[in-house]
């Protein structure tokens, strides 16, 4: 008999960590990075539209992010969806290109972007806590299942989420040893 149990931990388990992985990408490391830019919507003819579809993002100088969109006439509209967005960087526009360029962060900054880096670890980590404690209680609801084998199900949830909760604090030591990077 397959072990559908884990098979749904698994699974929420797995989208917490990709949850978490998208929100590291948010946090600045001190270089542009285009991926700084995936949570941006622009108004685009009445319809929010995610920035890379409508421009291109390219790195120059490793400092500077080059927005060049493919429709001209979508400058202001990208250009005032980056301004109110949360990111905080100020943006040029020369008419057909949006440049952003990326400062150098201050020690005490990165400190900060690192304990934020933490509160999302402590996060997803509740999240794959409250995955594995929604699917044990489904185990010993069960009553159709023998207890030596709903032990044995408990015992893959708990291996599972130990494994999942390493695989997130290796994400978050990695990404903070990128902002602590100069």
């Amino acid at each position: 008999m397959d072990n559908l149990f884990l098979e749904i931990a698994e699974e929420a388990m797995e989208n917490a960590i990709k949850a978490f992985e998208g929100s590291l990408t948010k946090v600045r490391t001190g270089r542009a990075n285009p991926t700084m830019l995936d949570h941006i919507r622009v108004d685009y003819y009445g319809s929010p539209t995610p920035l890379n579809q409508i421009a291109s993002i390219s790195i120059q100088e490793g400092k500077t992010l080059v927005i060049k969109p493919f429709d001209r006439n979508s400058v202001k509209d990208i250009e005032r969806a980056i301004n109110t967005s949360d990111l905080g960087l100020p943006v040029q526009n020369n008419g057909d290109v949006l440049r952003i360029t990326v400062p150098a962060l201050t020690e005490e900054t990165r400190k900060g972007f690192c304990k934020d880096v933490d509160k999302m670890c402590e996060d997803a980590k509740v999240q794959v806590r409250n995955a594995r404690r929604e699917v044990n209680e489904d185990i010993k609801k069960d009553k159709t299942i023998p207890e030596d084998l709903s032990k044995s199900y408990l015992e893959d949830v708990q291996k599972a989420t130990d494994k999942a909760i390493t695989r997130i604090e290796e994400l978050a030591k990695a990404k903070q040893k990128e902002i602590m990077t100069i």
